[in-house]
This record gives structure tokens, C-alpha cells and sequence, in this order.
């Protein structure tokens, strides 16, 4: 009588429990692509109209849902750029058209709008300059348009600034190129004008601040590999290096044979001393 081991038994009737509960679950298996559902543009018997597409709600607006071809989100009328705001212009619209310049636009065009931003200092292409006369000339609604879609190497900024916002902005960019180019018939008779320089003084700070900023001349900077040292300077520094901080961790290793020397002589001159005369 042939005898089965245990583990070949055992391995035989693991193998026959895992088919039955594969032929089990195979029988329960429901796909996504066979799940109840309305298929898009197909007739249907569960609503009475036969259409399992639902009519959109009365007056049901989606969200960011609006009117892509008003003034408001393209700046545009007929095509063409305009020189108006979508809505009145007020000194906390001014505000808030700073405070956002302020974080998207200087880094690239400065705190006055001259193109020579923090980023542009470091070796980005130039930015725009709000007070060059070709870009004076440019309808208040381009500034708008150009933070909507990019303009060149700048990227646009529909998605981290608001319409609303970027209105602001391009209001506020008016009252930069107003700041830097107001001749003096527009200032009122009560008022008095001073210098930017004389103000600078006034702050604290010294006459050069108020001065045109220039953009840094590029600089023949050597590359890494250029910077390395050669092999035997290098040998030569560690060597030098080596001896210098074994001294520094024992001072007195030049002054040892001075010291020791004497006290050599004297010991062998104490044994001739004590040795007979022939």
C-alpha cells in the first residue's frame, strides 16, 4: 500500500479549495463597463420622456460659469482693446491693484515699473518697462489682455490672479506711469512739489536711492571645473595642512629636543662622575 505524504495531500486540496473559490467569485463579478448607468444620447424606459439625458434647471449657472465674450473677461469689444475699466474706478480698486502688483509684478518689472526687477537683476530675460513710450501708448485693456493670455517670455496669470484683480493691476500701472511721468500743469496750485532725491534725504536714505537703477553687467564668472586646484597644489595643501594641525595639537613637539637634550647630558655626566679613575 502506497502511502501519500501529508504536505503533497495538503498542497492538493489547497490547490482544489483555490480553484472553487476563484469559479465562485468569477460567477459574482460585476465590470464597470457593465454596471447600470444612463449611456449619453440613448433612449431609456425609466423616465416617461424616453430621453436619459436630464433638461439643465431654469436659470442654473454652473460654476465659473460667465460670459467669456463681455469686456470684463476679455478686455476686447469688437476685437479690439479699449481704454475704459469694466467697472468705476475708486481708491480701494487702486489699493488693491498695489497690493497685487506688488506680489505677481516686481520681481520681474520692479516696485516702479521700470522692468528692472529682483529676477531680471539675476540673469531673466528684461521685463517690460511701463514708461518706455511704445508701451505708454497701449490701451489700458492690453495691460489686462497681456496678464490674461502672456505676452513673450512672461507667462500668463489667469489662473493666480482674478479678473477682477487684474483689472486692478492695469489701473494701478496708469497711476505708476502717472507717477513717473506727471508733468507739473496737472499738479494742483496748493500743492507743493519736491524732488524724489529730497525726499529720499527726508527718509533717511542717501541721495543715490532715488537715482535710476541700472541692470548689473554680466561677469566672466570661471566655471567649476576651472575652479578646482591642481593635482600637486592640492597634494601640497594637505600636507600643509596635516603638519599645521599636528602642531596645533602639540605645541611643545618643536621645543622637545631643546629640553631633552640637556637633561641627557646631565644623566651621562652624573655616571661618568661615579665611574673609578684608571
Amino acid at each position: 500500500m502506497r502511502i501519500r505524504p501529508i504536505h503533497s495531500v495538503s498542497r492538493w486540496a489547497l490547490a482544489s479549495v483555490g480553484v472553487l473559490l476563484l469559479a465562485g467569485t468569477s460567477g459574482c463579478r460585476q465590470d464597470m463597463q457593465n454596471q447600470p448607468k444612463f449611456v449619453p444620447q440613448r433612449g431609456t424606459t425609466f423616465f416617461p420622456s424616453g430621453r436619459s439625458v436630464r433638461p439643465e434647471v431654469l436659470h442654473a449657472v454652473a460654476r465659473n460659469q460667465m460670459d467669456a465674450n463681455e469686456y470684463f473677461s476679455t478686455g476686447l469689444i469688437d476685437n479690439k482693446e479699449q481704454e475704459k475699466l469694466p467697472f468705476p474706478l475708486t481708491m480701494t480698486v487702486l489699493l488693491r491693484g498695489q497690493e497685487r502688483y506688488n506680489i505677481y509684478c516686481t520681481p520681474c518689472h520692479s516696485r516702479v515699473g521700470n522692468g528692472k526687477g529682483m529676477i531680471v537683476e539675476r540673469g531673466y530675460k528684461p521685463a517690460g518697462n511701463f514708461h518706455e513710450t511704445r508701451i505708454l501708448e497701449k490701451p489700458l485693456s492690453h495691460y489686462f489682455w497681456v496678464m490674461t493670455h502672456g505676452y513673450g517670455s512672461m507667462p500668463d496669470y489667469a489662473a493666480q490672479i482674478t479678473s477682477q484683480d487684474r483689472w486692478a493691476i492695469a489701473a494701478y500701472i496708469r497711476a505708476l506711469q502717472l507717477s513717473q511721468n506727471a508733468p507739473l500743469k496737472d499738479v494742483p496750485a496748493n500743492v507743493s512739489v519736491q524732488k524724489l532725491s529730497e525726499i529720499s534725504e527726508q527718509a533717511g536714505y542717501a541721495p543715490s536711492f532715488a537715482e535710476a537703477w541700472t541692470i548689473p553687467q554680466q561677469t566672466d564668472v570661471p566655471s567649476a571645473g576651472e575652479m578646482k586646484p591642481e593635482a600637486s597644489t592640492s597634494k601640497s595643501a594637505q600636507s600643509t595642512s596635516k603638519s599645521a594641525e599636528s602642531s596645533s595639537k602639540n605645541p611643545e613637539a618643536k621645543a622637545a629636543p631643546a629640553k631633552t637634550a640637556p637633561a641627557a647630558a646631565v644623566s651621562q655626566g652624573k655616571k661618568s662622575q661615579g665611574k673609578k679613575q684608571p
